[in-house]
This record gives structure tokens, C-alpha cells and sequence, in this order.
């Protein structure tokens, strides 16, 4: 099983030594928020990208995908009631498709969850529609690049607009297209889902809707430092492996550093190559 470590943890360190930490504490790749790579992401050249992904495996790691994608530049919105502030939006996000494609990753993460949530006195279902207009365009410069979008379900406390696996996967499939794809986020979908994550996989991931994992815990800390039990999610990672259902890599995502970026980083990977570890071991 392939773990990538969320490049932002170790911030503020420059990109190169991010790789080599992340290399040397045993992550095989990094899934990057671009924000970290430039103040504006839509600065970044086709040479830069490329470039930061020779940074990658001159560590033996690969970028595997991008997430917080519409952090900068600011005043981005999908749901906006202003047409022309969604055309630059859309034009970001097809923009972050092909650097992601340039940065040699598979995936992308559409989290951003302010930039996506229900305008003050607008209904759910206009700003569902704007969404899934936005959206759609993205999944159409991901199948001419070879790589996936994945909206994310996040939890209510963050955004009131797609909070579930449910609602992930309806929109899916309304959008129809192979290159857009949902995820599973422990962290969220241990807080608002009505069964456990194990189950979630098991239902989902046969539908080849379900294209990422990012282990967290609902406590936002990192996978081992909460009261979510990691093994059995591990566990039926592993048999929807098997089965040919899931192919994605596993990136760990802490948002609360304890005690630091540094440590909650080690102390995840540690945590998770042990339980691995240990699975193997009982199989």
C-alpha cells in the first residue's frame, strides 16, 4: 500500500528538503497543495512543474495528486452568483489539471470548502447547479490530461454543500465522466457519516466511484493520535485491493500538528506501516 504524506505538514520547508523528509520517514510520495509551491499557483510554468517533479524522484518519491486546490489565488468561487467569477474559477481548477498532469500526479482533491459553500440567501440547489457546471469543466480537462477529479465530501462544520459519500457519488454520477471521481476523508466522513469507514469502503468503493483516501482523524489530528481505530479501515483497504475496486494511493492529512508538523508526520507513517505490518503478519 502506497502512503503519501500532505506536502503542507511540513511547511515551511522548502520543496526539495520536504521530499527529502518525507523520503527519509518512509512516505512514497507527496500529494501537494499547490498555495505551498507559489503564492499564486497560476504562476507556475509548465518547466516549474516539471521541475518539481525531478525534485520528487530525485528523492524516489512521486507527487501523487493535488489538494486544497482553490486556496490562492483569492476571491475563488464555484457557487458564486457572479457568472465571471466562476469562469475564473473554472479556469484555475482546468489550469491545476494540467499542472497536476505536468507534476507527474493521478489525482486531484477539490476540498475547498469556503470556496464552495452556499451563498448568503441562495438556495442548495442553485448553488449545487453552479457547482456541478464548474465541476464538469474540470472533469473535462482531466480526461484530455490523463488524470482525476475528485470532489470531496467534507463535514458540515466546514461547508453545507456536498457532505457525504451519497451526495458525492450522486453528483458523479450526474457529471458522467471516467475522470470524475469522489473520495473518502476519515476525518470528515467520521464525523458526519452514519456508518463506520470500513462499511463506507465496502458499499462504495465496488461502484469504481471512489478513487482516493486520505486517513485522518475526526479529531483533525493525524491517524493514531484520536479514537478512530485504523486497522479495520486498513483492513478493508486491503480487500478492495484485492478485489481490483481501489487503486489509489493512502495520503495522510493531519490539519492539527501534534507536537509538530515534523512529529505528527513520523508518528502517522510509523503508526501505519506498523498496522500494515501487523495485517500482513495475521494473513
Amino acid at each position: 500500500m502506497h502512503i503519501a504524506l500532505c506536502n503542507e505538514v511540513l511547511q515551511p520547508m522548502p520543496f526539495a528538503q520536504q521530499c527529502a523528509v518525507a523520503a527519509a520517514l518512509g512516505y512514497d510520495g507527496l500529494e501537494v497543495a499547490p498555495f505551498t509551491l507559489a503564492e499564486d499557483p497560476m504562476a507556475i510554468t509548465d518547466a516549474q512543474a516539471a521541475a518539481f517533479a525531478r525534485q520528487a524522484q530525485d528523492h524516489g518519491l512521486v507527487i501523487s495528486g493535488l489538494h486544497w486546490l482553490l486556496v490562492a489565488p483569492a476571491g475563488l468561487s464555484i457557487v458564486s452568483a457572479d457568472a465571471a467569477q466562476r469562469e475564473r474559477t473554472t479556469a484555475v481548477m482546468e489550469r491545476l489539471v494540467e499542472l497536476c498532469a505536468l507534476m507527474g500526479g493521478k489525482y486531484l482533491v477539490h476540498g475547498s470548502p469556503k470556496q464552495r459553500s452556499v451563498p448568503a440567501g441562495e438556495s442548495l440547489a442553485t448553488a449545487l447547479d453552479r457547482a456541478r457546471a464548474c465541476l464538469a469543466r474540470a472533469a473535462r480537462r482531466a480526461e484530455a490530461c490523463d488524470v482525476t477529479y475528485c470532489i470531496e465530501p467534507l463535514s458540515t462544520r466546514e461547508t453545507d454543500l456536498i457532505n457525504t459519500v451519497a451526495a458525492a457519488t450522486a453528483l458523479v454520477e450526474q457529471i458522467g465522466s471516467p475522470a470524475f471521481k469522489t473520495m473518502i476523508d476519515c476525518s470528515a466522513a467520521g464525523q458526519v457519516e452514519s456508518e463506520s469507514i470500513a462499511a463506507l469502503m465496502a458499499r462504495w468503493m465496488p461502484t469504481g466511484h471512489i478513487a482516493h483516501v486520505q486517513v485522518n482523524d475526526p479529531n483533525r489530528r493525524g491517524p493514531g493520535q484520536g479514537e478512530l481505530a485504523f486497522a479495520p479501515i486498513l483492513r478493508e483497504l486491503q480487500r478492495q485491493q484485492a478485489a481490483g475496486h481501489y487503486r489509489g494511493i493512502v495520503a495522510v492529512e493531519p490539519f492539527d500538528y501534534v507536537p509538530d508538523g515534523m512529529g505528527s508526520a513520523a508518528r502517522a507513517i510509523g503508526y501505519l506501516r506498523g498496522l500494515l505490518q501487523g495485517l500482513d503478519a495475521h494473513a
